[in-house]
């Protein structure tokens, strides 16, 4: 299989020349368009997923010899989150080459975070299984950069930080609901409303509920600590 143009001038960003050009075109093709003779990427990204995690967990004992698997879990969880998949996958434009069914291209589907992210996961298997794991791993470390280095000591997303905040207060968790929806299908923006038990409350707007979420819940604890509370 001969890759196109598009695909070619990919594999240029992403700095892996393919013995295997067909496991790149399948990285790429999204369940909305996979076939019986045109496999998706799922497997792939399930794959990619462990690929992934771990080169991370073995970068971050590297970086720091002495830290506890208390510390370094939620490190870990910072660099392997669909967020930070998805954002590698921008700045590669793994977006623009993505093979998309009809209904997942009029709803922006080559922006949406997780869908994004699902594909980051399968290119690195691709690499993995045209080349195997050290040139998956360099991949991986190459395109993640200084991401790894300048993680938080406390990387906890916000959502597990403000329901650890909200346990040590003898509170039932933070509930979240959609707040509104504004935008066209293609881009829609959404509007997240997070609430404590205690009546306190925050509000983010976002691309996608996960993001909006993680928004709303940062906002309500850093208003939280910052009264002291």
């Amino acid at each position: 299989m001969r890759l196109s143009a598009e695909l070619l001038a990919f594999q240029g960003r992403l700095g892996h020349q393919f013995r295997k050009p067909d496991l790149l075109t399948r990285a790429v093709t999204h369940a909305s368009i996979g076939t019986a003779t045109r496999p998706d990427n799922q497997r792939l990204e399930f794959l990619g997923d462990r690929v992934l995690g771990l080169v991370m967990a073995e970068a971050l004992l590297a970086a720091d010899p002495g830290a506890r698997e208390g510390q370094l879990a939620p490190r870990f969880n910072a660099l392997v989150r669909k967020e930070t998949c998805a954002a590698v996958a921008r700045e590669i434009g793994l977006g623009d080459v993505l093979k998309l069914g009809r209904s997942e291209m009029l709803t922006g589907g080559r922006r949406k975070e997780a869908l994004l992210g699902d594909a980051m996961e399968a290119v690195i298997a691709s690499v993995y299984q045209d080349a195997g794991f050290e040139a998956a791993r360099a991949l991986v470390l190459r395109l993640w950069g200084d991401r790894i280095a300048r993680v938080e000591p406390d990387a906890r997303d916000a959502k597990t930080a403000l329901q650890e905040w909200a346990q040590a207060r003898a509170m039932p968790p933070p509930a979240y609901e959609e707040a509104g929806r504004s935008g066209p299908d293609h881009a829609p923006m959404f509007t997240v409303r997070v609430t404590l038990a205690n009546g306190a409350s925050a509000e983010a707007a976002a691309g996608s509920k996960r993001v909006a979420e993680q928004a709303a819940a940062r906002m309500l604890l850093e208003r939280m600590e910052g009264a002291g509370l």
